[in-house]
């Protein structure tokens, strides 16, 4: 008998987005899953971990080919507790998402679904981050679920470079096939909004709007979502300037 992968899926919406048990959905045709998520929204955590507060989980479910944990921590908490303590073995995959929304250009440093799967090739595993370009809580991942599928499906036949990991993105409605890109430069401006609140105490919110360094650009994420295509973008954990250490080393310290 042909023994099952073993996948870790996790998120950052929360366990109880429906885009974590969309994904779950999808995995349950591979494999044998374990879900470690958090109990509540660790959007924008990145890498985060937790350092000054007790880290717990409870089992929230288990059957045949699927137990589900919740954590108090962020998405790499998640993972972190799984490679080390709640899985029996090193998982054979990892997958975070579906997110709601998009995790394109420079908001990939800030994701917590990329920070969960950039954690999962830390360890040497393969691992994918998806994402569907919509907020909705109640988004529809019909057309999302079946690239996932089909992504995952090629990366077990494929796998991929150790500390490499992809980060997927779906684009709402019927997306017209799948783009292999790169990511684009942008960043986001005006990013607090002041406000007052009852008692006439300012306070910040975050907004702001992001801005496309290169709208001309044929080969990014952000040409392939706006054209409907799904975007791959493979995301390398070293983040050293291989140019830039070799001019360094011409100068005199």
């Amino acid at each position: 008998m042909i023994e099952k992968p073993s996948i870790l899926v996790t998120n950052d919406d929360g366990i109880h987005a429906k885009g974590l048990r969309e994904l779950i959905e999808v995995m349950r045709l591979f494999g044998d899953v374990t879900v470690i998520a958090p109990e509540v929204s660790m959007s924008g955590m990145s890498g985060a971990v937790t350092v000054d507060d007790p880290l717990r989980s409870v089992k929230l479910s288990e059957e045949p080919g699927i137990t589900v944990y919740k954590c108090n921590g962020t998405p790499v908490d998640c993972v972190k507790l799984g490679f080390n303590h709640l899985l029996e073995k090193t998982p054979d995959y990892v997958v975070s998402g579906i997110n709601h929304g998009a995790n394109t250009s420079i908001s990939i440093l800030y994701s917590g679904t990329m920070g969960a799967a950039m954690e999962g090739s830390l360890h040497g595993v393969p691992s994918i981050g998806f994402s569907l370009m919509d907020f909705h809580p109640d988004a529809d991942f019909g057309k999302a679920k079946i690239y996932a599928a089909r992504i995952f499906q090629a990366v077990m036949d494929n796998s991929l470079p150790r500390d490499t990991c992809l980060n997927v993105n779906i684009p709402q409605g019927v997306p017209k096939g799948i783009k292999l890109c790169r990511q684009a430069r942008g960043k986001w401006s005006e990013e607090f909004d002041k406000r007052t609140d009852p008692h006439q105490r300012p306070y910040f919110w975050l907004s702001g709007t992001f801005h496309n360094s290169e709208e001309n650009a044929r080969d990014t994420d952000l040409y392939a979502l706006e054209k409907s295509y799904v975007s791959v973008v493979p995301v390398k954990v070293d983040m050293t300037c291989y140019e830039t250490l070799s001019s360094l080393k011409t100068w005199n310290f």
